[in-house]
């Protein structure tokens, strides 16, 4: 892992080290981390692009995790300061740039990239610290999302307040952690919902009475606005309604856990307090201006539909649909009262819903019945695995954002799609509050963030 750049490692004083370590044999542990009684979502100074408006569509990308590489090299075409460059470095090796082990590495690459476009000017911090009020529109189906983005302070997933409702891997976390601890800022925000309706969400509402900080139409089709709040009186208002409520993670899991072991080791060198306590978040209630709720389908790569129907007999009723896919997707629509999929191949479907229950609580026993609900958590636990007798692995179970991805995927696998329902946020927060987690890519909530607009360095914290 990239060490820590000098400049943001400060010295650990002689009282900090015999904290640390009074001796060999009796090490004294550090302080554990501040932890906060409720959600608190503190204004920060934002570190953004100088540029011209227009210049934005040029500068900004789509969330680092949703980019391949013709993405990434499309992005970096753009234009020489596209955000791409910070989120997803390349490895100065790989282009001939270094031919030593002397050289930077990719995340170190990151942090002079930061470092040389503030000194040019080209991101600049904002005066004052703000909480800002972030609005993604869609201006053709008119879906509107609005919510607050700020310095979040962490908490672990057992005090519940914020909920996560997946599990991670190690891989990305330990990529995140070397680039957010290389370039010492947060180059992208979490994505939470929670349920609000008080001064937060009076404020999130009441931003377009003042001009935009931003308002452009960028790539993703998103009309993107943004507001600062600055006064004072009702940022308090805000942190006073936030304080008692619960949050869950829409997206970003990973970048949680990035925050949460950057924080630790940060504390554990004996750095105490610092901006490494918060990160930078998107909060949005899912009751005024919330986000979309999409499903993720699976690929079942090398068994035919019909097999794979007629193997889920033993446990589900399976009904082949008539008609087309949009007629199979209708009937799986009109099935979502309960667990349901359809699979296919773009030409036949069958319909599987109404798992028996006495198999299904066989094969689930140590999970609640909220998740014994959720259809991905039957996919998951029970059909792949106990009627279908394959393995839960990525290898055995593809993932695909939309149903033309789905299908594409399973012709040229000789496979199957197998399309879901959307997962209601309710259903999702419910799981989370019980402290479960999900099957890994249960739900797609969109729109997502654009990266660039708002960065968090903590230099300017």
């Amino acid at each position: 892992m990239q060490a820590e750049p000098d400049h943001i490692s400060p010295s650990v004083s002689p009282a900090s080290s015999s904290l640390l370590a009074s001796s060999s044999e009796s090490p004294i542990a550090p302080p554990d981390p501040p932890a906060p009684a409720g959600l608190v979502l503190a204004p920060f100074r934002a570190l953004r692009y100088a540029a011209a408006p227009d210049d934005l569509s040029t500068l900004t990308s789509p969330p680092y995790d949703v980019i391949d590489a013709d993405g990434v090299a499309a992005l970096e075409a753009s234009n020489d300061h596209n955000i791409v460059r910070l989120i997803l470095p390349r490895d100065p090796a790989a282009d001939g740039q270094a031919d030593d082990d002397t050289q930077p590495d990719r995340y170190a690459r990151a942090r002079s990239t930061l470092q040389e476009w503030r000194n040019a000017g080209i991101l600049r911090p904002d005066d004052v610290p703000a909480l800002y009020v972030y609005e993604l529109a869609d201006t053709r189906g008119g879906h509107v999302q609005r919510g607050l983005v700020g310095a979040l302070a962490l908490t672990p997933p057992e005090d519940e307040i914020v909920l996560p409702h997946e599990n991670t891997m190690a891989g990305p976390v330990s990529d995140r952690l070397a680039l957010y601890t290389a370039v010492d800022a947060d180059l992208e925000p979490i994505f939470l919902v929670y349920d609000g309706g008080g001064a937060a969400s009076v404020a999130v509402a009441g931003a377009e009475s003042a001009p935009p900080l931003v308002d452009q139409l960028l790539p993703d089709g998103l009309r993107h606005r943004i507001w600062a709040l600055t006064d004072p009186t009702q940022l308090a208002d805000i942190a006073a309604d936030l304080h008692d409520r619960k949050a869950l993670i829409a997206d970003g899991h990973h970048r949680y856990a990035t925050y949460l072991t950057r924080q630790a080791q940060r504390h554990a060198a004996g750095h105490g307090t610092g901006a490494w306590d918060f990160g930078l978040t998107f909060l949005v209630d899912a009751t005024a201006f919330g986000p979309q709720v999409h499903p993720i389908h699976r690929v079942i790569p090398g068994h035919a539909p019909a097999a794979l129907a007629s193997l889920a007999t033993a446990g589900m009723r399976v009904q082949q649909v008539s008609g087309d896919l949009p007629a199979a997707l209708r009937a799986l629509s009109e099935a979502a009262t309960g667990p349901a999929f359809v699979v296919t191949d773009g030409e036949t479907s069958w319909l599987l819903d109404q798992p028996d229950p006495t198999a299904l609580a066989a094969a689930l026993p140590d999970h609640s019945d909220a998740w014994k609900s959720l259809d991905v958590s039957v996919l998951h636990g029970y059909v792949v695995p106990a009627l279908w007798s394959l393995a839960d692995t990525v290898d055995t179970v593809g993932y695909e954002h939309d149903v033309d991805a789905a299908l594409a995927a399973a012709r040229r696998t000789g496979g199957t799609a197998v399309l879901l329902n959307p997962t209601p946020v309710t259903a999702v927060a419910a799981v989370a509050a019980g402290g479960e987690r999900m099957p890994r890519k249960s739900t797609l909530f969109t729109p997502k963030p654009r990266t660039g607009l708002l960065i968090r360095d903590h230099r300017d914290a």
